[in-house]
């Protein structure tokens, strides 16, 4: 009896009162949709991977066991790759471990988001609905995502079903994630580049950043977007598909 009263059990059935998270994911999930006093502790990655629209306000454990055991959460939640050996040892211990598959296609955006608020105790009607596709011709602008250290993503990916839905072409005719050729790229360019890499790596930047690519692809033809919309698929994968839309027409016009 005295482990049932330290470590809450998987059988818990109300909406749980004290939250805690294992990976970076399920932070913004909670920090968008979760109460503050439902939230015991974000994980660490936040540190890594801030983001402003937070602030910093949100508590965050030190992914130690110790620490996680003190503050005695009745649901932890984790992506399917976090923490392996620690959600192992949670789950022993009896805590109640939550896995949120991380969505491969954009249909699965809208279940993601709805098994999260089932488990938080919120209605599942608050998950957010994709805007109306746009699909792509053989005539669409060819656009190209480069990030970090010259790579561009290709087809079967999540981002090209991204690029898709906005109504342009993926550059790439190759699938997964590749290294760029600056040569293939400065004599057939893209008709514009999303240009998704962090921005305070200057080394993993220098591709991006070579004078001859910016010569073959004018300044105008460079898109941006916040970083971290492409880290996470959640409702602000439907803000960004919606930019890429207004980008396209923007271009197109």
């Amino acid at each position: 009896m005295a482990v049932l009263a330290l470590f809450p059990s998987l059988g818990a059935s109300s909406p749980p009162a004290k939250i805690l998270s294992l990976d970076l994911c399920s932070d913004w999930l909670l920090a968008k949709y979760a109460g503050r006093s439902q939230v015991v502790a974000l994980s660490p990655l936040l540190k890594q991977y801030p983001v402003e629209w937070m602030g910093d306000a949100w508590p965050i454990h030190n992914g130690s066991l110790e620490q996680i055991l003190q503050l005695k959460p009745d649901l932890i939640l984790s992506g399917e790759y976090n923490a392996l050996i620690l959600r192992q040892r949670l789950i022993s211990l009896g805590f109640r471990v939550e896995i949120l598959t991380l969505p491969r296609t954009l249909p699965a955006v809208v279940e993601y988001e709805q098994r999260f608020l089932s488990l938080v105790g919120l209605p599942i009607t608050l998950a957010s609905q994709p805007p109306p596709a746009v699909e792509p011709s053989s005539q669409s602008a060819r656009l190209l995502l480069l990030g970090a250290n010259g790579i561009g993503t290709g087809l079967q990916t999540f981002e090209h079903d991204v690029i898709q839905q906005a109504g342009w072409r993926n550059y790439l005719e190759s699938d997964g994630y590749r290294s760029l050729d600056l040569e293939q790229l400065v004599t057939d360019p893209p008709d514009a580049v999303m240009w998704s890499a962090p921005k305070s790596p200057a080394l993993a930047n220098q591709f991006a950043k070579h004078p001859a690519l910016h010569h073959a692809i004018p300044e105008n033809q460079w898109l941006s977007s916040n970083y971290w919309h492409w880290q996470c698929p959640g409702p602000w994968t439907w803000q960004l598909i919606e930019q890429l839309q207004e980008q396209r027409m923007q271009w197109a016009g």
